[in-house]
């Protein structure tokens, strides 16, 4: 017997939770929770966060920089442990008053400045040190093309697909369709792009890609929702090798450790203080 539909009450009250395995951290209000102040290290930046695709951003930029030995790139990254509300904590909420992770505080100058939302953070970082983004007009235009794609196209992708074809407590067509047909469509823009050029702003390597790899070349790579079969991705094929490409990069496997609590031992690093850690 099919369920009747669904009718929306003239005004929506939360009266219980939504389901699925987020539903203990969604709540229709914002602002913290609890009191509790974010611990503090020695470096200039300081990375609150975890290794979700918007965490692994921050993390592989911070990485790359230090690859070329940029000395003020040093960072400590804590961990906030999302599914325990961490992120609704007095002083992260001081830092990002969307309780999201990444959210960096760049002590390095007075007063501090935070940055939060992981697209500002790349492009306060690439603007900083001076690495990952063109200077000339039209190569960092088309960096920031992309950039801002990936920040737009990417909740789709997660609270969409992902969140109806792996997450949700029920499975229904309409929204595992009207999402798959939405990230495939996506799939294709990114497929003819790269059909164009080795990367997504031209012929190097930029925060276009550090923004959109841990989303979409994760996904095409078969560690994303375990959904590689279901959307076909071996037909993009300049993605495929795009995707390839990026995650053979020394910086790329070091940040990925970063903030991570779940999967293989040796690639877990919940929290990173000095680049021994990652040893």
């Amino acid at each position: 017997m099919s369920k009747a539909p669904y009718t929306p009450p003239k005004v929506w009250t939360h009266d219980a939770p939504s389901g699925g395995e987020f539903a203990n951290i969604n709540r229709p209000v914002a602002g913290p929770t609890h009191d509790k102040v974010l611990p503090v290290g020695k470096h200039p930046l300081q990375l609150y966060s975890l290794a979700t695709p918007n965490g692994v951003k921050v993390t592989v930029l911070l990485e790359e920089l230090l690859a070329l030995g940029v000395t003020g790139a040093e960072y400590d990254a804590w961990l906030i442990r999302i599914g325990e509300g961490d992120q609704f904590s007095s002083g992260f909420v001081d830092i990002n008053p969307n309780s999201k992770i990444p959210a960096l505080l760049d002590r390095s100058v007075e007063p501090a400045i935070r940055v939060f939302e992981s697209g500002s953070i790349l492009l306060y970082l690439a603007e900083k040190f001076g690495h990952f983004l063109p200077t000339d007009p039209a190569g960092r235009t088309e960096t920031l093309n992309w950039l801002f794609w990936q920040m737009g196209s990417a909740p789709y992708l997660g609270g969409g697909f992902g969140h109806f074809y792996a997450y949700a407590p029920e499975k229904f067509e309409y929204p595992i369709n009207r999402f798959t047909m939405e990230a495939k469509r996506q799939l294709d823009v990114l497929d003819r792009r790269l059909s164009e050029s080795p990367y997504l702003a031209g012929d190097n390597y930029t925060i276009a890609d550090i923004a959109v790899w841990p989303w979409y070349g994760q996904l095409v790579l078969g560690n994303l929702y375990s959904a590689g079969e279901f959307l076909n991705v071996q037909q993009y094929t300049h993605v495929q090798r795009w995707a390839q490409t990026i995650a053979k990069r020394p910086a790329v496997l070091r940040g990925q450790r970063v903030n991570r609590t779940w999967g293989e031992e040796a690639n877990q690093v919940p929290e990173r203080h000095q680049a021994s850690d990652l040893d």
